[in-house]
C-alpha cells in the first residue's frame, strides 16, 4: 500500500482522520467514470492534491482510490506521481515513450456509455463485420472506462439483439469503398448484377445517400450513364472502385422529392394514390404501421381501416398488400386492383 500511495502516504493520516476518510459522503455515489474525471480535474487545478482531499470529495475508500489511480496510470497513461515533500499527488510532465495521456469519453456517464455500446452492438447485428473497422476501436475505448467493461459488453450481447429477416449480406470491401466515396465526395465505378434481367452493368456514379431499408443496404446515386438518379442494392455489387473524379451533387430538395414522395425504396415522384380497405380483423395491425409520411387514413364505423398512400412504382406496394391476404382490398385505382387480382390468381394456380 505504501508503495502504491507513495512513501510516507499512509503516515499522513492520523488514526481518527482515517476513520473520517473511510466514511461515504451522502449523495456522492459516483461511478468510476465520474471519479476519474474528478481526479483528473483536481490534479489539473492544483500543484498537488493530498490523499485526504481525494477521499473527502469522492466519498470512497482507500482501496477504491488505489484502483482508480492504477486505472489512470496503467490504462490511460496518466503521468501521476506521489510527491513526498508535499505529501500529495501531482501530474508530472508528459511521457516521452508512452502514448499521450487522455481521458477518452469521460464526458459520458455510465448510462450514456451503455447506450452507445448498445447502439454499436445493434449496428453489428444489422450487418456483422461491415462496420467493425469504424466502431471496433470506439467500442474498446468506451468499455475501458466502465468499472466492469467485460461484463457490461457480455450483458449487452446476451440480452439485446436484432433478429434480422431476409437479410442480404454485403461484401465488407464493397461497403467500405461505397462509404469512403460517399463521404469523400468521389465518383464510383460499379459493376452491378441486376436480379431483374440477370445482366451485369458497368456504371460510373456519383454517390448521394446510403440507405438501410428492410434489411438491405442501398446506394442512391447519380448515374452518369442514364443521367438520372438511380438506386443500387449493395448486395448486388460485383465490384466497387473509387475514382479520382469528384462526385457531382444532386440538389437536396430534388433528391428528397425523388426519395420521399413515392412509396418504398423506389425513387421517382409519386403519380398515383392507392386507396386500401383493411378488414376489421386486420385494421389495427395495418393502422399501427407507418406506410408513408403523407398517408391519409381513418377508421370507419364497422371497424375497417381506410388507408391512402402515394406511389410511383407498384411492385413493393403490391407485395405489402398481398401479405395481408384477405384482410386487405384495393379500392382504387383500378389498374392496381387488377394487378393484385392477377397476382392472386397466379398464386392460386400453383395449387390447382
Amino acid at each position: 500500500m505504501a508503495d502504491f500511495l507513495g512513501i510516507g502516504a499512509v503516515e499522513a493520516f492520523a488514526p481518527d482522520e482515517c476513520i473520517v476518510k473511510m466514511r461515504r459522503i451522502p449523495g456522492a455515489n459516483m461511478n468510476q467514470t465520474e471519479r476519474l474525471y474528478h481526479i483528473d480535474k483536481l490534479l489539473r487545478a492544483n500543484r498537488y492534491v493530498p490523499v485526504s482531499r481525494f477521499l473527502d470529495e469522492l466519498g470512497i475508500s482507500i482501496a477504491t482510490f488505489k484502483r482508480d489511480i492504477e486505472h489512470l496510470r496503467s490504462n490511460l497513461n496518466a503521468p501521476i506521481e506521489w510527491d513526498r515533500s508535499c505529501r500529495g499527488y501531482r501530474l508530472s510532465g508528459p511521457s516521452l515513450t508512452g502514448p499521450r495521456y487522455e481521458l477518452p469519453g469521460v464526458w459520458f456517464n455510465a448510462g450514456e456509455i451503455h447506450a452507445l455500446l448498445t447502439i454499436e452492438h445493434l449496428l453489428q447485428e444489422i450487418e456483422p463485420g461491415v462496420l467493425q473497422p469504424y466502431f471496433g476501436v470506439l467500442r474498446e475505448r468506451l468499455a475501458s472506462i466502465l468499472e466492469q467493461p467485460s461484463s457490461a459488453i457480455s450483458e449487452i450481447e446476451r440480452r439485446v439483439f436484432i433478429h434480422p429477416r431476409f437479410k442480404r449480406p454485403v461484401s465488407p470491401r464493397h461497403f467500405e469503398s461505397v462509404v469512403e466515396a460517399l463521404l469523400r465526395r468521389q465518383r464510383l465505378r460499379l459493376i452491378h448484377d441486376s436480379r431483374f434481367n440477370q445482366q451485369e452493368t458497368d456504371r460510373i456514379v456519383s454517390p448521394q445517400r446510403l440507405i438501410h431499408y428492410r434489411e438491405i443496404w442501398y446506394l442512391v446515386a447519380w448515374c452518369h450513364l442514364r443521367e438520372a438518379v438511380r438506386t443500387f442494392a449493395l448486395d448486388n455489387l460485383l465490384n466497387a472502385e473509387i475514382l479520382s473524379d469528384s462526385a457531382i451533387e444532386v440538389n437536396a430538395d430534388e433528391l428528397n422529392t425523388l426519395l420521399n414522395t413515392s412509396y418504398g425504396i423506389w425513387s421517382g415522384q409519386a403519380v398515383n394514390w392507392a386507396k386500401l380497405r383493411f378488414h376489421p380483423s386486420s385494421a389495427r395491425w395495418a393502422a399501427s404501421e407507418h406506410w408513408h409520411r403523407d398517408q391519409r387514413d381513418h377508421f370507419e364505423a364497422d371497424g375497417s381501416y381506410i388507408l391512402e398512400i402515394p406511389y410511383a412504382q407498384d411492385d413493393e406496394l403490391i407485395m405489402d398488400i398481398l401479405k395481408y391476404g384477405s384482410g386487405c382490398k384495393v379500392l382504387e385505382p383500378e389498374a392496381l386492383r387488377l394487378k393484385v387480382i392477377e397476382r392472386l390468381d397466379a398464386a392460386r394456380s400453383n395449387y390447382l
